[in-house]
């Protein structure tokens, strides 16, 4: 198993992407006609989210965000929206695992391209405190699905 630092381009490009999803937030604003809202935040560093759902049967048909907070959990906030769209709720969920698992430290999880431009989080995963950052949009959508 390679347990190796990325190469010095690829955190470049990583820090790079989540800069990006920071700066220009894809899915950010309210959600006309959503069927399941719900408000976090990390009172630890201060990071908020209120996660907006369209939820069509079991398909997730569009997500947005209303946030603030630091780059990480922002740019999380950014790329899973992005990923949420027309997935279903237990494809959002398995999401969900793999990105917590991730989170703590799976490389398999790092490489696993079904979690998109979310792998550039996966860095953070060396840093505990930051790594709740990185899942409290997760966390929303976890409770937005199950109430």
């Amino acid at each position: 198993m390679d347990t190796s630092p990325p190469e010095p381009q690829l955190t470049t490009l990583y820090q790079e992407l989540i800069l990006d999803h920071y700066r220009r937030p894809r899915n950010k604003g309210t959600l006309e006609q959503a069927t399941h809202t719900v408000s976090l935040n990390n009172p630890l560093c201060g990071d908020e989210i209120d996660l907006q759902l369209r939820v069509d049967g079991d398909v997730i048909k569009d997500a947005r965000f209303i946030g603030r907070g630091c780059s990480i959990s922002q740019a999380a906030a950014s790329m899973m929206t992005q990923l949420l769209k027309d997935k279903s709720i237990p494809q959002a969920l398995a999401l969900a695992d793999r990105m917590s698992a991730m989170m703590h430290g799976d490389l398999s999880a790092a490489r696993d391209k079904s979690l998109g431009d979310l792998r550039a989080l996966a860095g953070v995963s060396k840093f505990p405190v930051r790594i709740k950052c990185a899942l409290l949009p997760w966390n929303a959508l976890t409770d937005a699905v199950k109430t």
